[in-house]
Formats: C-alpha cells, sequence, structure tokens
C-alpha cells in the first residue's frame, strides 16, 4: 500500500539563542561580537557529554540537538538553521539614495541608473566586506567547535551566490568538500516581481559564474517566477517559503544547515517557524534551532492576499 501523504509541522526551539529573547534589540545586536548569539548556559546533557567540563558551548549544543534526535520518535526532528543575508547589494545602495516611496514606485521598475545597472543586483564593495566578515566569523567560531553546516542551500540570485561563496569557500576549520558546492534552490528567493533587482539571471549564466554549485532538480534556464507587472504579497512569500522548508526538511536528513538568502525570504522563515521578529542587517547571520513534527495528510493552506502592481508615485517625484 502506497505510504500516505505527510507534511512537517514548525516551531522554534527557544533558549539557546539570544536573537529568541524579548530584550535582544535587533537594531543593535552584533551576531559577531556574541558568537551568533549562542547563550553560555549548561543542558540537561552535560553530565554525560561533559562530565569533567572540558567541551566548547558549541560541542555541549550540538551533542545536545543529536540527542534530541535520537531520543525523539521517528516523526519529529530538530534541525539548526544558519540564516544568513547577503551583502549589501547596489540595489540597497539606490534604494538609499532615493528613498523607499520612489524606489517602490519608480526606480525598483527600472534596470539601472547612471550609477550602474541593478538586474539581478550585485555586492557592492561594501557588501563583499561583509561577507568577509562572516567568513571570518565562522572561523572564529569553527576554533570553538561550531557544528559545521551539513548541507548548503544559496538563492539563485547573484548577491546571495557571491555571498555564500565570499562566506565558505576556503574556510578554515569547516569541514565541507571543497570545491564548496552548495545547492541553489529557486524557492530561497527575495520576494518576488516588480522589482528588477530580484529577477535572476538564466541557468547558463549562474552556471558560467559559479560552476561548482549545484542546482536543484529541475531548475528552468529562464526565469519561471518572476512578474514584471505584480509584486508578491507578504503572506504569499510566507507561503513559499513555507514549502521550500517543507521540501528541505522532507528530503534532507541532516541536522545542522545554511542558507544563504534575503531579508523577506529569511523574515518569512521566522514567521513560519513561529520565531519572534529578528530583522537582519545586510551580511548578518542568524541561528534558529527549529523543531518539526510530521502530521498525516497534505500542508494546509496557507491564507494569502493577492499580488499587487507598482503603487503609484505622488505628484512631484
Amino acid at each position: 500500500m502506497a505510504p500516505s501523504e505527510s507534511h512537517f509541522e514548525f516551531s522554534t526551539v527557544t533558549g539557546y539563542f539570544l536573537q529568541d529573547e524579548d530584550s535582544t534589540d535587533p537594531a543593535t545586536f552584533d551576531y559577531v561580537a556574541s558568537n551568533f548569539g549562542l547563550i553560555s548556559r549548561t543542558y540537561d546533557s552535560d553530565a554525560e557529554f561533559d562530565p569533567d567540563g572540558q567541551k566548547t558551548q558549541w560541542e555541549r549544543l550540538a551533542y545536545t540537538i543529536d540527542k534530541m534526535n535520537r531520543e525523539s520518535n521517528p516523526d519529529v526532528c530538530f534541525k539548526l538553521l544558519f540564516l544568513g543575508r547577503h551583502g549589501e547589494g547596489v540595489h540597497n545602495v539606490a534604494e538609499s539614495r532615493y528613498g523607499t516611496e520612489l524606489w517602490d514606485c519608480y526606480w525598483s521598475l527600472q534596470d539601472g541608473d547612471e550609477h550602474g545597472n541593478w538586474v539581478d543586483a550585485r555586492l557592492t564593495e561594501l557588501g563583499i566586506a561583509q561577507a568577509q566578515i562572516a567568513h571570518d566569523a565562522w572561523e572564529k567560531q569553527a576554533r570553538h567547535k561550531i557544528p559545521a553546516p551539513q548541507s548548503y542551500y544559496v538563492s539563485p540570485l547573484n548577491r546571495c551566490l557571491a555571498t555564500a561563496s565570499v562566506t565558505f569557500k576556503g574556510l578554515l576549520g569547516l569541514p565541507h568538500t571543497e570545491p564548496f558546492r552548495p545547492i541553489i534552490k529557486e524557492l530561497l528567493r527575495e520576494t518576488l516581481g516588480l522589482h528588477t533587482c530580484d529577477s535572476r539571471s538564466p541557468k547558463s549564466a549562474i552556471s558560467a559564474e559559479y560552476p561548482d554549485f549545484q542546482f536543484e532538480s529541475g531548475f528552468s534556464e529562464e526565469d519561471p517566477l518572476y512578474d514584471a507587472k505584480l509584486r508578491e504579497s507578504n503572506s504569499a512569500r510566507d507561503a513559499r517559503l513555507r514549502d521550500l522548508l517543507l521540501d528541505i526538511v522532507a528530503r534532507d536528513g541532516n541536522t545542522f544547515l545554511s542558507l544563504t538568502a534575503h531579508s523577506g525570504a529569511i523574515t518569512s522563515i521566522l514567521n513560519v517557524v513561529g520565531h519572534r521578529e529578528f530583522p537582519l542587517a545586510t551580511g548578518a547571520v542568524i541561528p534558529v534551532l527549529v523543531r518539526g513534527v510530521r502530521r498525516l495528510g497534505p500542508a494546509p493552506e496557507m491564507p494569502g492576499e493577492p499580488w499587487f502592481p507598482a503603487p503609484e508615485c505622488r505628484v512631484g517625484f
């Protein structure tokens, strides 16, 4: 008999990272200075794993999560997601130049201005430097035995591909296979539509620039998601990122996962797993411990607001 259809229901396991706590201000939080937000604390498993107090906080956390998975029933899993936002892109600079209102109603619909092109926007020099800061931060945490991601996922947009490359290539202390070969996931995108910075390059162009990166099965040559006339609503984006997580958790048995994505995508992931709102600065990283419970039947529909056209520019702009 064919197995019944099932899906995962997600929640955040709090108490392990400062970003989980309401007292932590996202506007001033420094993920580098705070060891990615890892809370210094004891765990119930310390007595068996570290009776002499010789293990690092990261080693003890990794053991605790592995123990959770070993001792849970087969329909429950725990995943530690390292969510990284891309470094500053040329589109971020353009939005700051014109202001969000004028950006949304006019400039985001253009291919660029006299300062440059932002279709499938690339990193600025600052954005590259922010990705290097993330590289150095990972290298520092590796010395404290941070659990290395066992799987790496990345958005197909260039600013994320570049950020992942700078962050993880040649990273000392993390035993991922060189060359660095993350999996490009179509759904791990920024809010879709209208903004030309959020349209992706053809598959052949991505492959030519990042030949070692892997495409998920079925990845098409041309962008199947971008709509030049309508913008994705936040609730529709939540549903898309929920589908992404369902796909990853159903297919990937690993525990420690890295996802290099966008502010909107990460906002939706946090919402889907029940995490508090925590906006990330460009280049920043947030770890989230997620509990997945397998439920019988298809995933429930997520009510989504319709996509919408660009706002009209006010007279005088």
